[in-house]
Order: structure tokens, then sequence, then C-alpha cells
């Protein structure tokens, strides 16, 4: 088989099947789980930070928050800082930075110091998500980007699951300082690994581009109704997902379930169910269409989100599963979306794109505390509720936009 050369630059692109291509697409598997293991890990242990700092549900949020609106904000200017340092080098140091720092956050001498150190791990978290396609772009041929960002995505899903299991699971057995140890620890091992696998970046060359670019090449972007729409959509719809699962804790901790922390850590093995959603809605988005679909999966996680009002503890697991699946369904949809509507600019699309997607997490999921704290979980279900009526509304008014001339399906962009 030919080995395909990138004309610009003369350098051979990694292959499907060559031994590069192997060590690189395992080494964005261990990426995209250190990066969500460490992003997550502390939402099952809310509960735990409320009980050990004294705050109420909405201000222990916040250990979620504090990384998650930062990382919003630093994905807007990693790629521009990767366009001058280097793909690798920066995902490396991201990733390392993070697992440091999560160390640090379990020895934290107060509150306020934990957030800050959730912070700042945010923020350098942002140099995986936001370079990962391109450091993938870059190296591999086109034929086989598909199979690379495949595996960083399940490795996202894995590590957004198994980052909160370990958290549970240690903090059940010891306390939270030990599960956030513990989680970071496994993120500096996987960093390494990434380090040790990936192939130094051979087809990279620096940009002296303006540091503003990605802010100029907005304005076409938000010209586009089917973009904005679908930016809303991010932004709401992670709120919802984010807002059931930070809150899920505290109340299966409580009466009248009262479950052990370890029981409660389980529930985000349902956290699996979005990597069969995804796929699965992805591929009947292609063959029915995105616009005539995109509603079916909104209207599942709402469902999913009323039947956690129920009292029974199967159904309320049952509507959490609902929800997972409902989520990463819509997500999955609208993210390749995004990528079809962005056009030459699909880069820049898909990081406004993630942009809104980590401020719903960051937002919303902080304000569905409120919701907490005056009027229980049934508070937090009616503020999904009304956040998944807007997202109806917003995948209808889709169905109206104009679309786009027919073209060839593209890598989808989702993260987890």
């Amino acid at each position: 088989m030919a080995t395909p050369v990138d004309d610009t630059q003369g350098i051979a692109a990694l292959a499907a099947g060559t031994p590069a291509y192997r060590r690189l697409t395992l080494a964005m598997l261990f990426a995209g789980f250190a990066t969500f293991s460490t992003l997550y890990a502390v939402q099952p242990l809310l509960p735990l930070l409320a009980a050990h700092y004294a705050l109420n549900a909405e201000a222990a949020s916040l250990a979620v928050s504090a990384a998650t609106g930062p990382l919003a904000f630093g994905i807007l200017i990693a790629g521009a800082l990767s366009d001058r340092v280097g793909r690798r080098s920066l995902m490396v140091a991201a990733m390392m930075s993070a697992g440091v720092l999560t160390v640090a956050a379990a020895v934290a001498p107060g509150w306020y110091a934990l957030l800050a150190l959730r912070l700042l791990a945010g923020l350098t978290l942002a140099g995986v998500p936001a370079v990962a396609m391109a450091y993938v772009a870059e190296e591999v041929d086109a034929a086989s980007v598909g199979s690379a960002m495949g595996l960083y995505i399940a490795g996202s899903a894995l590590g957004g699951m198994g980052g909160r299991l370990v958290a549970s699971g240690v903090a059940a057995m010891t306390d939270w300082r030990w599960a956030l140890a513990a989680v970071g620890l496994t993120g500096l091992v996987m960093a390494d690994i990434f380090r040790r696998l990936a192939p130094t970046s051979r087809r990279f060359v620096a940009s002296s581009g303006s540091w503003l670019t990605l802010l100029r090449g907005a304005a076409p972007l938000f010209r586009d109704a089917g973009l904005r729409l679908l930016y809303a959509e991010a932004f709401i719809l992670m709120g919802v997902f984010v807002t059931v699962y930070n809150y899920v804790g505290f109340h299966l901790l409580g009466p009248p379930y009262s479950l052990g922390q370890g029981a409660v850590g389980a529930v985000f093995l349902l956290y699996a169910l979005g990597s069969v959603s995804s796929g699965w809605f992805g591929a009947l988005a292609g063959r029915v269409g995105r616009r005539k679909i995109f509603w079916i999966p909104t209207v599942i996680l709402m469902v999913g989100v009323a039947l956690t009002a129920a009292r029974p503890l199967w159904i309320v697991v049952l509507g959490i599963a609902v929800v997972t699946v409902g989520f990463f369904g819509a997500h999955s949809i609208a993210s390749a979306w995004v990528g079809r509507r962005g056009g030459a600019a699909r880069g820049q699309a898909a990081a406004w794109y993630l942009f809104f997607y980590y401020l719903g997490s960051s937002v919303l999921g902080s304000a569905g505390g409120v919701a907490w704290t005056h009027a229980g979980w049934l508070g937090v279900v009616g503020f999904c509720l009304v956040l998944g009526g807007l997202a109806l509304v917003g995948g209808l008014l889709l169905r109206r936009v104009e679309p786009l001339p027919a073209e060839p399906v593209v890598p989808r962009v989702v993260e987890a």
C-alpha cells in the first residue's frame, strides 16, 4: 500500500497498519482517559466535600465548575498556542500539569485553595481537547484519521466514567483526599504513557499568525443561524446532563435511599451507555438526516429527567440511564452538525462548540445547585425540564434552518 505524502512538507503521513500509527492511536486512548478522568473525578465527591467544608450543594458544585469554566475559555487560546509550541508537547504539558495539580488539590489546606487548584487544572486541561484533533490530522493520512480520533473519543468516555468510579471507590474505603490523590497519580501515569507512545510531531510547522485568529474568524460562524442554535444546544444540554450527575449523589445518599458512597459511585457506570448511544444516533442521523431526528434524543433526555422524580430507586436509576442515552445521542448529532455547517472553518466551529459545551457545564451545573438547595431533587428535576424544553424548541427551530448543499461525511468532533 502506498504511503501518502504531504505535498507541502514532503513528509510521509502515518498510515493505518504501521507501527507508528498504532502507537499514536493507543496514545490518544490514554490522552482521552487522562484528561476526562481528571476533569470530572470530583463529581461523585461533592457530597463529601460539602460535609467536610460545611457547604451547601451549590457551593460544593464549584469544585466541578471551577475546572470546566476555565477549560471552556482555555480551549479558545490553546489552539493558537499549539500553533506556536507544537501539538504533542502542549498535550504532554497539559496532562502532566493537571495530574500534579490534582494531587496538590488532595492536600489543599482549605476550600478556596482547592478551588484555585481545580481552576488551574481546568485551564491546563484545555490543551488536550483543543489540540487533539489538529495533532491527529497533521500526523495521520486522511483515510486513517477517523479511527485514530475514535480511540481518543473512546478514551474520553472511559476516562469520564473511570475517574468517577476510581474516586468513588477510593473515597468509600478512605476519604475524598485519598480519592483525589489516586485520580491525580493515575492521570500522571497515563500522561507518561502518552509521552512515551505518541510519535514526535514530524509535520508540524509553527505559525506566526495572529493570536486573535479564532476570535476574528468567529464573525462568519455566528452569522449562521444553524451554528448559533447548535451552540445554544451545547450550552443547555450539557447543563442538564451535568446538573443531574452533580446532584444525584446528594439525592441518593440522603433519605429515603441512604445509599453508601460506593453504591452511588456505581451509578456512574451508566456513563458507558453514552458510547453506545452516540454511535447509534450518529449512524441514524447519517441515514435519516440530522434535522429530522435531533429532537428525538432531546425528548428522551427529558423523559429520563422526569423518571428520576419517581420514588422507587430502580426508576430513579432507569431515569439516569435514559438521561445519559438522550444526552449523548443529541451531543453526537449536534457536534457532527457543527462540523458540517462550519465548512472550511470546521476547526474554529468545533472550538466554539466546545466552548459553549463546557460553559454550560460550569454555569448551569452550578445554577442547578440553587434548585437543589431551595426545592430538593424535585427542584432539580423542574430546573432540568425547563432547560430541556428550551433545547427542544431549539431542535425544532433547527428543522427550519436552510440546509447546506450535500457533501461527503466528515469526522465528528465529539468530546465526552
